[in-house]
């Protein structure tokens, strides 16, 4: 038999493995080696069925771990949808929601699968204090001293040498240290609007990005956005014309937790070069993939130094230190201008405690282990709640991050649900923080990032049942 069809063989032969459910969502397949002699063929022919498998979305890469069945080879339950278009509706603000979904944040006997913060067990502690008493003992105005306004020179390195996707397009020159993410996006809008300017954006939408927007005066214009491919680029083109900036999240949108593929991001860097239109790229996702290998930003492929690359350790490594960065492009001296104005430096101290773990901290093995239990965890709310939500909920696929989007039955009002939920001591974010309209009221986005127990799993069922109560 020629080596074309064996592979095309052994490719077939797992299909059916999965098609039957011999092998499920999340199971592992044999190594290479163990497929060569299981079949008894070439390494090489091995690689080309798996190669082939992964072609086909049945199964997915993870470096020195192997092939795993991927979460599209079952999927029981339907994608969310897309919602269309608004501009002439009226407009609502959910800010009290917000205030009330915050309100938990110190709650320690709530189960917390609200807010997008990484339970402790996730993040580095012992080492993050070792880094501390570190720099307390070199420093000897023990942080008190202003820093230069563009941000900590050493911290700037560090972040440089660790912006790898970029491939050296990036050097401690091109950034802006900030308060965290928000601050660098909020910090980015003021830079390049005014009050009366229209920026585009997801929808749905991060509730915060939303409120920035909205605080500064501005015009929000919520761009339909698909659960896996991303921002509807035919959509926002026809409004470009109209924008004085975008503000997305290409690699593991919060909430929807998609990849924009990068044909899309090729094709939008072309379009607001096209448009010259600015676009605030917070990537503070960017590194916790799924897959082989980081994805790219759109950063990566602009040219015109029009993209504002934001990142940050808010989400990996310590949410509390506010500790962030922009590579603002041509905007780089109206970003330090309003840096000085809103906050003159960062806090020295936080700036040179995380660039001492950038340096020193293997911060490649902490985000190998992050995402490792993440994944885990992904696979375990994906399979709880295929098990125990109703059969009409939709449910997000995604790529990273750490934010599943649930779309349940319209009959379902989530801001409802949560009150009684709360009285369980389990919080979740109701759809309708995230847009300005009166829209998904009947979805949630549940946070995974939380160390797995049996309550855990528990209370995903209770929220199950409050739900099937109310259809």
């Amino acid at each position: 038999m020629s080596k074309d069809v064996l592979y095309l063989k052994i490719a077939k032969s797992v299909t059916e493995q999965i098609k039957s459910d011999t092998l499920q969502f999340g199971d592992r397949l044999p190594s290479l080696r163990s497929a060569q002699k299981l079949y008894n063929v070439s390494l090489n022919t091995v690689k080309q069925a798996y190669m082939e498998l992964e072609s086909l979305s049945l199964v997915e890469s993870r470096p020195k771990y192997g092939y795993f069945v991927s979460q599209t080879s079952q999927r029981k339950l339907a994608l969310p949808s897309v919602a269309p278009m608004k501009i002439a509706e009226k407009k609502n603000t959910p800010e009290d929601l917000i205030d009330k979904v915050f309100g938990t944040i110190d709650g320690t006997d709530v189960t917390q699968f609200a807010l997008g913060i990484p339970g402790k067990s996730f993040l580095p502690l012992a080492k993050l204090k070792k880094c501390m008493i570190n720099v307390i003992k070199r420093k000897n105005d023990s942080g008190t001293d202003y820093e230069p306004v563009q941000g900590n020179e050493y911290l700037r390195r560090e972040a440089a040498k660790w912006a790898l996707v970029l491939e050296g397009k990036i050097t401690e020159d091109d950034l802006v240290i900030t308060s965290g993410a928000m601050n660098a996006v909020y910090t980015c809008l003021m830079a390049v609007t005014k009050p009366g300017d229209s920026v585009a954006v997801e929808s749905p939408v991060y509730f915060g990005v939303l409120q920035a927007i909205q605080q500064l005066g501005l015009k929000v214009v919520e761009i339909p956005t698909h659960p896996i491919y991303g921002v509807d680029l035919e959509a926002l083109k026809k409004v470009l014309p109209t924008l004085s900036a975008c503000c997305f999240v290409t690699n593991f949108n919060n909430p929807l937790g998609f990849q924009m593929p990068d044909e899309n991001k090729k094709e939008l860097v072309r379009l607001i070069t096209e448009y010259n239109v600015p676009l605030i790229e917070d990537d503070i996702y960017g590194n916790l993939y799924f897959g082989a290998e980081r994805p790219k930003p759109c950063k990566f492929y602009d040219e015109a130094g029009l993209v504002m690359w934001i990142g940050s350790v808010s989400k990996a490594l310590a949410p509390g230190y506010r500790v962030g960065w922009v590579a603002p492009g041509k905007f780089k001296e109206k970003v330090i201008r309003q840096k000085l104005v809103q906050t003159v430096c960062s806090p020295s101290l936080y700036s040179d405690v995380i660039a001492d773990f950038l340096e020193h901290g293997r911060y490649d093995h902490h985000l190998r282990t992050f995402r490792n239990k993440l994944y885990a965890n992904y696979l375990q709310i994906q399979k709880s709640v295929t098990q125990y939500f109703p059969d009409n909920t939709k449910i997000s696929e995604p790529k990273g991050g750490f934010m599943l989007w649930l779309e349940l039955d319209k009959k379902i009002c989530t801001e409802d649900l949560y009150d009684e939920a709360m009285s369980h001591k389990i919080s979740f974010a109701p759809g309708r923080m995230f847009s300005q309209y009166n829209q998904y009221q009947n979805c949630m986005r549940l946070n995974y990032a939380l160390e797995w127990t049996d309550r855990v799993e528990s209370d995903l069922e209770k929220l199950a049942k409050m739900v099937k109560k109310r259809i």
